[in-house]
């Protein structure tokens, strides 16, 4: 972030939330979607694991390269997408995707999303009050 003082941790844990979310939501869609795909694993990522690893991630103040093509400069963090088997797969039949499980899944995560961008909402909207209050 530009300035620490005005966004602080708690932008960067909502920010690293969305993404989390975001990918979560990657996941189970492609769940459904392969549902009736023989042989398909299906796989979750577990949101509160996840956040928990990117957030003990503390970024350094410099990095030292030995060339310029190793490090990009972009601040964009991969989550990596390792998921866990949700259930035994059987090869002969279609029936390795539970879509109620993947239903509750994606409404979990869908009610976690929304509450994180309301957190968002009301951090912008608070940054907005102060603003136009000093403007006064």
């Amino acid at each position: 972030m530009a300035d620490s003082r005005i966004f602080g941790h708690t932008t960067e844990l909502i920010s690293k939330a969305l993404d989390v979310s975001s990918k979560r939501h990657n996941l189970i869609t492609g769940n459904i979607a392969n549902m009736d795909t023989i042989g398909y694993k299906p796989g979750d990522l577990d949101f509160n694991q996840t956040l928990k690893r990117l957030m003990g991630k503390k970024e350094p103040d410099f990095l030292d390269k030995t060339h310029p093509g190793h490090l990009s400069s972009e601040k964009d963090e991969k989550v990596a997408m390792n998921g866990i088997n949700s259930e035994e797969v059987d090869l002969y039949h279609l029936d390795t995707v539970n879509i109620d499980t993947e239903m509750m899944n994606l409404m979990e995560n869908n009610l976690k999303y929304r509450v994180t961008t309301e957190m968002l909402l009301r951090k912008m909207k608070i940054l907005q009050y102060s603003i136009d209050e000093g403007g006064r």
